[in-house]
């Protein structure tokens, strides 16, 4: 299993509407993708300060099948106009799980 892991720190102009918004889209397009396995995603509960404000992970049977959703048009639109005007900070990884 191919597991990918990001996690933002959103600017100070981004409201709850945004992330909503964002949330929906990703939700939309990953139930079109049979290449996704798994996907979850959420913001941070606030338990421990210095922690990102939101991670998503999805995982996928083979990098290439990560990279259908990666490269996935409407995944880079979602990017483009709904997380990126909005993210301070970004971190990322990708390992093999289980």
């Amino acid at each position: 299993m191919f597991r990918h892991v990001v996690m933002f720190e959103w600017t100070d102009g981004v409201d709850d509407a945004d992330i909503e918004a964002m949330a929906a889209a990703l939700d939309a397009l990953v139930a079109t993708l049979p290449e996704v396995v798994s996907y979850v995603h959420g913001p941070d509960l606030g338990v421990s300060d210095g922690n990102f404000d939101y991670v998503m992970v999805g995982d996928y049977a083979s990098v290439e099948d990560y990279a259908v959703y990666r490269d996935h048009p409407e995944h880079q639109r979602i990017i483009a106009e709904m997380i990126k005007p909005f993210v301070a900070k970004r971190a990322a990884v990708q390992y093999h799980a289980g």
